[in-house]
């Protein structure tokens, strides 16, 4: 059980552990991931620190993503019956292994189209090991590949890092490309959902959901524990390939975060979530705004005359755009300081934001 820590945050903190001892279990749920499960297996062999124990979890695969993990001399659980997806799939393994594990055990959640660099097992035991981390996790750089929209996500993932960076780490959520946790805080995460303190039933994951590591993140928050994303634990993970696909992946991702919002309601832990939504809210009205002003300009007068205050606006983001992808080169940069480049993927993005809080307001069936 965690102990009160006496520093001015209110937080718990859990018992330290010595960082050589720890044991670490890797668990990568993969659905036909045949083309890249290879490379996520080199990657946690790769690590400075080794996990001890590697499962791929094979759900309803019909590929050959089963038999390449147990050719690489991996465990590989196959799910049975499972309807839940990643969340499922996890559930399955977790209920069997969680309760045998003890307080110098970490599980390592990883998808398994990332691959992890080097040294990210190491730095997350050093921090876990300390008591005052429940969860660390990671930040990501895209994988080539996905033509202009591909190089849209991975401008868009390095601006999430520098975020985190410049936030010494204060992650809003634990990436389910990677995150190491300490097996008490999972622990304690089914044992509050089993007593009614956390909405779910009483396993790790939540598989009502469309987002479960948003929703895992905030159920070890509202255990007032601690989590992390420090900058050594960096990772690659795919892009989507397709518009239409990143539209279905990003649409999970804003509606999963407004349910899973509406599920733990206005609480201290919530209140900055609700603040970001309301930010979003703002940030679509504005956007729509900006263009209606720029159709009714030209349809008016027949040429392009911005108010002052919209030219402003579009010199800040035109500077904000080059700026926050500075770590990815100066051709990256130039691509940024074209606004109609930029703009065009804002607005996209924008449209998915309003189309999650209707479907959400309507209550739309859910999907995944």
């Amino acid at each position: 059980m965690p102990s009160t820590s006496h520093r001015k945050d209110g937080k718990l903190s859990l018992p330290p552990a010595q960082a050589g001892r720890m044991r670490v279990t890797a668990l990568l749920p993969a659905h036909d991931e045949a083309a890249q499960i290879a490379e996520s297996i080199a990657s946690l062999r790769a690590q400075t620190r080794p996990p001890e124990r590697v499962v791929v979890i094979a759900d309803n695969c019909t590929d050959a993503t089963a038999d390449i993990a147990r050719s690489l001399g991996v465990e590989v659980f196959e799910t049975s019956g499972n309807a839940y997806k990643k969340a499922g799939a996890l559930n399955q393994v977790l209920d069997r292994i969680l309760d045998l594990l003890g307080p110098e055990d970490a599980v390592l959640v990883m998808d398994a189209d990332s691959a992890l660099d080097p040294g990210f097992v190491g730095a997350a035991l050093t921090y876990l090991s300390t008591g005052r981390y429940a969860a660390v996790g990671g930040t990501f750089t895209g994988k080539d590949g996905g033509g202009l929209v591909g190089t849209f996500q991975r401008n868009e993932y390095a601006r999430y890092a520098r975020d985190v960076r410049r936030l010494q780490g204060k992650a809003l959520v634990l990436t389910g490309t990677a995150t190491v946790f300490r097996a008490l805080t999972l622990q304690q995460v089914v044992a509050a959902r089993r007593d009614g303190r956390l909405p779910g039933a009483a396993h790790v994951y939540d598989v009502r959901v469309l987002t479960e590591d948003n929703e895992l993140t905030l159920a070890i928050l509202h255990l007032r524990l601690r989590i992390l994303a420090p900058r050594e634990c960096v990772l690659t993970t795919e892009v989507m390939p397709t518009w239409r696909d990143l539209f279905r992946q990003r649409l999970r991702w804003k509606r999963g975060a407004l349910e899973n919002l509406a599920d733990y309601g206005w609480t201290k832990v919530t209140r900055p979530y609700w603040g970001r939504q309301a930010l979003s809210v703002i940030g679509v009205l504005v956007v729509f705004l900006y263009l209606g002003s720029i159709v009714w300009s030209v349809a008016a007068t027949g040429t392009l005359q911005l108010h002052p205050v919209w030219a402003a606006i579009t010199l800040i983001f035109v500077v904000e755009r080059v700026v926050t992808v500075r770590a990815r080169g100066p051709a990256q940069m130039l691509l940024a300081g074209v606004l109609v480049v930029e703009m065009a993927f804002d607005v996209f993005l924008q449209i998915v934001q309003a189309k999650a809080f209707w479907e959400a307001a309507w209550h739309r069936e859910r999907k995944w």
